[in-house]
């Protein structure tokens, strides 16, 4: 009940704060500058979101999987060698990170698609193998005793009760991978890094801010749809927010 007010007070300070800077916005004249550019914001949103839907699939597709396996009996010697090497990609500085990927790939979308994966795998896979390993003992030994085979209990006992650990890895990644994304311009990449740096270059605040403030909404609702099906498609009995 506690979480669940905490929950509403934060949407409702979002709200009265999303109000409150157009109102600021509106007030110093900079909401019409920035209206200027709605066509090529609505253009590079889209390239925005599908740069980190790609990269966010990629991620979720490989880290999911890779965190399952390094919890099962045969791998779990690995876990904290593979975990250390996933966590490369986060260590290494993420302009870093873009250079290397565009002296293998070249520029544009396909290097910052790697880059976004690469950023993003580690609280997948960190999430998957928490949720997994959190699993009550006694559960899997009721489980065992029943009859039901290594997958029988990994699809109907280990997932179900792992699921809002694993999500909330998901949705910490997504997250990240929206913010990142501005700096896809930086190696041709697109999205809208292409307003804020070249609002920098040309000390424009107003193109600055229609690049950033769609970016940081994005990343808001990302955050915000995936926190709902959290909260949704989790079971009431494996889910502490409900």
């Amino acid at each position: 009940m506690a979480a669940t007010g905490l929950q509403t007070a934060s949407r409702l300070l979002l709200i009265a704060g999303v109000f409150a800077l157009g109102a600021w916005l509106q007030s110093t004249g900079l909401l019409p500058s920035i209206l200027k550019h709605r066509s090529d914001v609505i253009y590079l949103i889209r390239q925005h979101l599908a740069l980190a839907a790609i990269s966010g699939a990629i991620a979720i597709v490989v880290g999911i999987p890779l965190g399952i396996v390094l919890t099962r009996p045969r791998f779990e010697g690995f876990a904290d060698a593979v975990t250390q090497i996933v966590n490369l990609g986060t260590t290494i500085p993420t302009l870093a990170l873009l250079a290397l990927s565009m002296s293998f790939l070249g520029i544009g979308a396909p290097p910052v698609i790697f880059a976004l994966f690469v950023l993003t795998l580690l609280p997948i896979v960190l999430n998957t193998i928490a949720g997994l390993r959190s699993v009550p003992q006694p559960l899997i030994e009721a489980a065992r005793g029943m009859g039901m085979t290594p997958a029988q209990i990994l699809r109907r006992v280990e997932l179900p009760n792992a699921v809002f650990v694993i999500l909330a890895g998901i949705r910490t990644a997504l997250a990240i991978n929206i913010g990142t994304v501005p700096l896809a311009f930086l190696i041709g990449g697109g999205g809208l890094g292409e307003l804020i740096f070249t609002g920098i270059d040309l000390m424009e605040p107003s193109m600055l801010l229609a690049g950033a403030i769609p970016t940081a909404l994005l990343a808001v609702t990302v955050d915000f749809l995936v926190g709902q099906i959290q909260f949704w498609l989790v079971p009431k009995g494996v889910n502490p927010l409900r």
